[in-house]
């Protein structure tokens, strides 16, 4: 199963991780978001996004829910969720199912610090150790939190889907 993490932003990162039972999870590919244009022009580009997305096909998609940040403008704010609707729409459009994580969760589940940025990129080049000449620069931050986005969600889904598993075989067994 290919599973897609997204750090949104602008500046952020796409990772699809592939899961299979009974072998480690692998990240098969990571990159920056596309954009489009420069400085304050800078923007996401949805048509190579969709391209991405669709050439990879994964089967659901996690992405970091966008909040504002305590020092940041109005400015800044604004352009940081005009860049994550975009991100949302353009993978909910390739029919990919999504679902928001909080990014306090996956950073407490991988044991990360706030802003960490550094930690995340060496907590994901220890996860995926073959993965290294994606993760090989600082820059890569992006990157690496959308592989530990997209490896805790897979985490989520395994136990709700667990769950309901195990209270169907409940419900199945007490009418029978």
């Amino acid at each position: 199963m290919k599973i897609l993490g997204v750090d949104p932003g602008v500046h952020g990162g796409l990772a699809i991780v592939e899961i299979n039972d009974g072998t480690a999870p692998a990240l098969l590919e990571a990159i920056d978001i596309p954009t489009a244009g420069s400085g304050s022009k800078e923007r996401i580009d949805p048509l190579a996004l969709r391209t991405w997305v669709m050439a990879h096909q994964p089967q659901h998609a996690f992405i970091e829910r966008a909040q504002s940040m305590p020092k940041q403008g109005s400015s800044s704010g604004f352009k940081y969720g005009r860049a994550t609707g975009a991100i949302e729409a353009t993978i909910a459009c390739c029919e990919v199912a999504i679902t928001i994580i909080e990014p306090a969760l996956w950073k407490k589940a991988h044991h990360l610090r706030g802003g960490d940025k550094e930690g995340a990129r060496q907590r994901a080049l220890q996860l995926f150790p073959s993965a290294h000449a994606l993760l090989s620069r600082k820059m890569d931050h992006g990157r690496a939190e959308a592989a530990l986005i997209a490896l805790h969600g897979v985490g989520t889904v395994s136990r709700a889907t667990s769950s309901t598993e195990t209270l169907i075989q409940q419900e199945r067994s007490s009418v029978c």
